[in-house]
């Protein structure tokens, strides 16, 4: 039972629709699949610009959406408070960009004013654009990244390029209404299908920014994508039986509804806090920057291995450890995708079990009557 912020559980249609057997992709019963799919993933998106699927993960989506829109040289500000602001941030660095990191400690949102003052004090405009990872995987730390938005959309030139991985189908994140340049995410989160691809969303501005980019790209070129997209196709090979997946997986969500989804995710989230706050355990971010995807657990003075070793052996159950200098000090519980509330009452209780195992005093059933009172 997977209990981490990805890979995520996949539902047996999907799994069923992946196990058909693979069409030529430049045929016409394919294309009519990835048509079908680039409409729903619109919808999910909520956006009316085109949404393109990559053959790569998370990290590949962010490349592309950095080294297609800047050049060597740009400036750009990351925010950094876990494990994939550090990454973006490594990545501009790579590339050869002028990159000032906005930092937050680990477990802490990052601070919006600071956004605001570099770029406010940005008279001549040299900040090309602004990274932002919106819910941190790493921590369980959701940014707010509406109110960052803002400040980018008052600097006039600053493009928008987000890591919402873990937000994307989690959080109600309206693409067109916040006016976001750049949006990546990953089918191994709340799309609910196997890693392999990932997905980019593009807007007008960040199209233009495209024409004038110096960076060299040709497998990870989005205007041909694009291009492609228009056109019910794809540039390169697709992997057919993950689009079959994708296509059963976004019928499923369409049915469930947006409003549902994001309802659902916040229950569950506010259920797994409840429940480890009732056993006892630190939760690593507070409340108002709680993230709908995945829930960090500080269990000191218990060894956060310790627990994920028993939840393993014994129940079944896969929980994330942390990464980094946090490795060893806490554990995650991812709660998105295809999630129900009895996987949440099951997690809780087999936590509340490890616990009782490793000595750990606490009241019985405490966990699972907490969770069990939030999602009633």
């Amino acid at each position: 039972m997977l209990m981490i912020p990805g890979p995520t559980p996949v539902p047996e249609k999907v799994l069923l629709a992946m196990a058909q057997r693979p069409i030529g992709h430049r045929s016409g019963d394919f294309s009519k699949i990835i048509a079908e799919i680039n409409d729903r993933l619109k919808w999910l998106h909520q956006t009316k610009n085109e949404v393109l699927s990559l053959n790569v993960s998370g990290t590949g989506a962010m490349e592309a959406g950095i080294i297609n829109f800047l050049s060597p040289g740009d400036r750009v500000l990351v925010g950094v408070n876990g494990k994939f602001g550090d990454r973006w941030a490594q990545i501009a660095e790579t590339f050869g960009l002028d990159t000032i990191r906005i930092s937050a400690e680990w477990g802490d949102p990052l601070d919006t004013e600071e956004f605001r003052t570099h770029l406010e004090g940005d008279t001549n405009k040299e900040i090309k654009a602004v990274i932002i990872t919106h819910s941190e995987t790493s921590t369980g730390v959701l940014n707010d990244l509406e109110t960052i938005n803002k400040y980018i959309k008052a600097h006039g030139t600053a493009l928008s390029i987000v890591d919402a991985v873990t937000s994307l189908g989690a959080y109600d994140l309206p693409i067109d209404d916040l006016g976001l340049d750049v949006v990546a995410s990953g089918s191994q989160k709340g799309y609910m299908i196997p890693p392999g691809l990932g997905f980019i969303c593009v807007s007008d501005k960040a199209w233009e920014a495209y024409k004038t980019c110096k960076f060299p790209r040709f497998y990870m070129d989005l205007g041909k994508y694009k291009k492609a997209n228009l056109k019910a196709s794809s540039p390169f090979t697709p992997p057919v039986n993950l689009m079959y997946g994708l296509q059963a997986a976004l019928q499923m969500m369409e049915r469930e509804g947006l409003e549902s989804i994001f309802s659902r995710h916040q229950r569950l989230t506010s259920a797994t806090r409840a429940g480890v706050q009732a056993l006892g355990l630190k939760l690593f971010a507070a409340d108002d920057c709680a993230s709908t995807a995945v829930t960090a657990v500080e269990p000191a003075p218990i060894g956060a291995e310790d627990i994920r070793k028993i939840m393993s052996s014994k129940y079944n159950i896969a929980l994330a450890g942390g990464q980094d200098h946090f490795k060893g000090k806490i554990f995650r519980i991812g709660h998105l995708g295809f999630v129900s509330d009895r996987d949440i009452l099951a997690g809780i209780a087999c936590l509340e079990a490890t616990l009782i195992e490793l000595g750990h005093d606490i009241k019985p059933q405490a966990g699972v009557k907490a969770a069990a009172a939030v999602l009633a």
